[in-house]
């Protein structure tokens, strides 16, 4: 699988609760979007970013971090070949991604996704 980014996602219990000491102090100054469960900040002069998640929408399991990737039909097939668990079966979202989520042998809940261009 090619990974073009991970982001960690922090579990919080309320994001907009949370957000000015991500926005503020740490200066993840813009909001790249916000559906209430999850929302991700990043620092205009770096790029630096970090997802908050309250708990994941359409999974029965919150996970720790979020690979992007542009091929995510190989990266299902090769999660499965390799006898990872799936989580989340490979979905198309209602907000527009394509994502599975996969255990790793150590535990941690992956979110695989494509973002739609």
């Amino acid at each position: 699988m090619r990974v073009n980014r991970i982001i960690a996602n922090l579990h919080v219990a309320d994001v907009d609760a949370a957000k000015s000491f991500y926005m503020e102090y740490l200066g993840l100054r813009t909001e790249e979007f916000n559906m209430g469960w999850v929302a991700r900040y990043t620092s205009p002069e770096t790029g630096v970013n970090l997802q908050l998640v309250t708990r994941d929408a359409t999974s029965s399991e919150d996970s720790v971090v979020s690979v992007l990737t542009d091929d995510i039909d190989s990266a299902y097939a090769e999660a499965q070949q390799l006898g990872f668990e799936i989580v989340r079966p490979l979905t198309t979202e209602a907000w527009g991604v394509r994502r599975f989520l996969v255990r790793a042998p150590d535990g941690n809940v992956v979110n695989i996704v494509n973002h739609r261009d």
